[in-house]
């Protein structure tokens, strides 16, 4: 296994480290504990950033980082956004207090969505014996999603406070781009690798799986 794959793999390591610390609670009535959980969600998540800068830098892209990087993208943000939603107060800040949770219940189960299609597509692809690597407008909506999680997070260590409502707010409204642009990449990401259904077409007309032809 090669240098980036082994740091795609930490990123997926870290994940049990962020649930511990996130539901730290030791700091007799502050909420430190969630700008720990902050920093170390930032610390996994930009090894996405290196992973993919190492791989194609040092020419090591491979088909197992390609099956790896989105799915350990995948796991890390779902994690963070389902453990945020356990402590539904963090979102009911600032111009959202009363409905944040609601806000927040909804766009999540949006990403939610679009991941598991998404998933099920390359699942498709898998057994067409096509690997499919994440796209440009997939790691825009990944990088969106990561910041918001950041901002929700430090928002809610300073919570009660000024700084707090600002950076909790910020954080919500990057939650929702994140979820319109987490629409827009799954929708581009099925439309531009629609060869997958022809694959499906090809096998109904021949009678044949059609794997032989997948490239």
């Amino acid at each position: 296994m090669n240098l980036p794959n082994k740091i795609t793999l930490t990123r997926i390591f870290m994940i049990p480290l962020f649930l511990v610390v996130f539901y730290l609670d030791v700091f007799h009535g502050y909420h430190y504990e969630f700008l720990i959980a902050a920093i170390v969600f930032a610390v996994a998540a930009s090894t996405d950033f290196l992973d993919g800068h190492i791989a194609r830098s040092r020419n090591l892209v491979t088909n197992l980082g390609k099956f790896l990087d989105p799915i350990a993208d995948k796991v890390l943000v779902s994690t963070a956004f389902i453990l945020l939603l356990s402590r539904s107060f963090l979102f009911e800040i600032g111009i959202f207090a009363g409905w944040g949770a609601i806000f927040a219940g909804i766009c999540v189960s949006i990403i939610l969505a679009r991941e598991l299609i998404v998933s099920g597509f390359r699942m498709i692809a898998a057994e067409r014996k096509i690997v499919l690597a994440a796209d440009f407008f997939g790691k825009i909506k990944t990088t969106l999603q990561d910041v918001a999680i950041v901002l929700i997070l430090v928002g809610a260590a300073f919570f009660g406070h000024k700084a707090g409502e600002i950076i909790g707010s910020a954080g919500m409204a990057v939650l929702f781009l994140s979820t319109l642009a987490t629409v827009f990449s799954g929708v581009n990401y099925i439309v531009r690798n629609r060869q997958v259904f022809r694959e499906d077409e090809k096998k109904e007309e021949t009678g044949g799986d059609g794997a032989e032809n997948a490239k």
